[in-house]
């Protein structure tokens, strides 16, 4: 039927149904509330009928049925074809009961039905069970037997059936967004869970597989023959791990984290290589989109430096401090001699100066360099979360 990925096929139980319960304890008190109307009806009415003997059994019926349906419909595996199809007959046959219960000339002059409002009852169950189609369906079905039991169609019949016509679309309606919304609920929890599992997952393979991996490239990278392959391979693999992990993008297709943010962990990302080694927080570092993109040029800015002057490897952390996010790089090589940073700024060459120190100024933070001849370089480039 319509709409197969919300409703269940009818007599099969459904995998969810949590927020149909409350509707079906909803139609179970109605019907007991109308079928206590319809006993005051008959209490005020009896001795205007032409048998009131039977109009007393019919009331038992109903409240025999009236405790069956709301047993049955309790339980989902109950609640198919044979039980809404039993429980539209019995409305059906207590509207034909009518007539010679109370009596042609009482109907006539304006005695209400046996059923009443009780009639509502299968109408309800079927727009619970299926949507408003089905609930109109059920409407259409009950309304014909109302009519055919009464000789004068009268105001208050014409306004009773559009009521229960708009009882079946409305609540069958209500009972679909229920459904769709408990599906939508299931499928939310299920996604948390996986992203749980992946980030459990990717803290693991960094405290373990990437440090491994790491180990092997940086203790065979001097070596020759198939030691030194197998170095270059394990590099290769824990860049692309990385890249994995911290859900690296293209150049220029880091994905926003938030309608004005970018995530700086995959803006980095794109510098991870074999010989380039990123660590970040197993979760994303959001920042301001100028921000990030500040930063990561002049990451990238200070990655240029270490390939053209130190060479080797080169390590990238990144520290996601609250108010702050440090992005450290190190490397291996010569250093960098006492005062060789303001002689290239009297000699004209401005990269460091302008590339690095100039964007990180404009955002707020500071620049810490660290290099000790012989024992390589940190340069530690420290921003606020809010450019100032």
């Amino acid at each position: 039927m319509r709409g197969a990925g919300v409703w269940h096929r009818v007599g099969v139980p459904s995998t969810t149904g949590g927020f149909e319960v409350p509707l079906w304890r909803a139609v179970a008190v109605f019907r007991f509330a109308a079928l206590a109307y319809v006993g005051l009806i008959v209490a005020r009415d009896a001795s205007r009928y032409a048998h009131p003997v039977v109009a007393g059994l019919v009331l038992l019926v109903m409240l025999g049925w009236t405790v069956t349906t709301a047993l049955g419909y309790a339980r989902p595996a109950r609640r198919g074809w044979p039980l809404l199809a039993a429980d539209l007959a019995v409305v059906v046959g207590v509207l034909q009961v009518s007539p010679w219960a109370v009596g042609r000339s009482a109907l006539a002059a304006g005695a209400p039905s046996l059923a009443v409002v009780w009639l509502a009852g299968p109408v309800l169950a079927w727009a619970v069970s299926g949507g408003r189609r089905r609930g109109t369906v059920a409407a259409l079905v009950v309304c014909a037997a109302d009519l055919a039991a009464r000789e004068r169609i009268g105001q208050s019949a014409l306004t009773g059936w559009i009521l229960l016509l708009m009882a079946g679309a409305v609540v069958g309606h209500v009972a679909r967004l229920a459904v769709t919304a408990e599906q939508r609920l299931h499928r939310a929890v299920e996604l948390e869970a996986a992203t749980r599992e992946r980030e459990r997952l990717a803290r693991d393979i960094h405290d373990s597989v990437l440090q491994v991996l790491a180990l092997v490239q940086r203790r065979g990278a001097h070596l020759d023959g198939e030691a030194g392959e197998l170095a270059r391979l394990a590099g290769e693999q824990e860049a692309a791990l990385r890249a994995l992990i911290a859900g690296a993008a293209s150049p220029g297709d880091a994905g926003p984290a938030g309608p004005d943010t970018l995530d700086l962990r995959a803006l980095l990302g794109r510098y991870a290589s074999a010989t380039v080694s990123l660590s970040a927080p197993a979760t994303g570092v959001p920042l301001p989109a100028l921000v990030a993109r500040e930063l990561a040029a002049a990451t990238g800015a200070t990655l240029d430096n270490v390939r053209r002057h130190a060479g080797g490897r080169a390590w990238v952390l990144i520290e996601d401090e609250g108010e702050t996010v440090t992005v450290s790089v190190r490397d291996e090589g010569p250093g960098i001699p006492a005062g060789r940073l303001d002689e290239a700024v009297r000699q004209g060459r401005l990269g460091v100066a302008q590339s690095i120190r100039g964007r990180v100024a404009d955002l707020g933070g500071t620049v810490t360099i660290t290099a000790t001849p012989g024992a390589g370089t940190e340069v530690e480039l420290t921003v606020p979360r809010r450019p100032r």
